[in-house]
């Protein structure tokens, strides 16, 4: 991004956050690694610009809620977004599907953390 963007050019973006939905993850999969929950933590994504040559003008992370009201739900999501659970297929995994059906129906919505990070960064202009 630094190397194209024009001097005294504005990156602005969204990213996923560190650890974005990791219960479901960790649903399927059992615990996730400390490492990889903070690989895409904001303060990564602040020096890895900075290093780049940009100044980081605002960075803000937020925690939102994602609710999966039904199986169909996480199925669905899950299928989309292949690399959450990288192997999953309804068959490989229907026994914790089918828990997580009961689960949802006797409990009420599984709710998951989502994260998401914003950055600004600019290039400085020449001198």
């Amino acid at each position: 991004i630094a190397r194209v963007l024009c001097p005294g050019g504005t990156y602005f973006s969204q990213h996923v956050g560190p650890a974005s939905v990791v219960e479901l993850v960790e649903y399927f999969l059992g615990p996730v690694p400390e490492e990889n929950r903070t690989w895409r933590s904001p303060e990564r994504a602040r020096v890895a610009a900075e290093a780049a040559g940009l100044t980081v003008v605002d960075l803000r992370m937020e925690e939102l809620h994602t609710e999966f009201r039904d199986i169909g739900a996480v199925v669905y999501f899950l299928r989309k977004v292949i690399w959450m659970v990288p192997d999953f297929t309804v068959d490989a995994y229907l026994d914790k599907l089918r828990a997580l059906h009961d689960r949802i129906e006797a409990d009420g919505p599984f709710t998951a953390t989502t994260t998401r990070y914003l950055i600004e960064a600019r290039k400085p202009v020449s001198t």
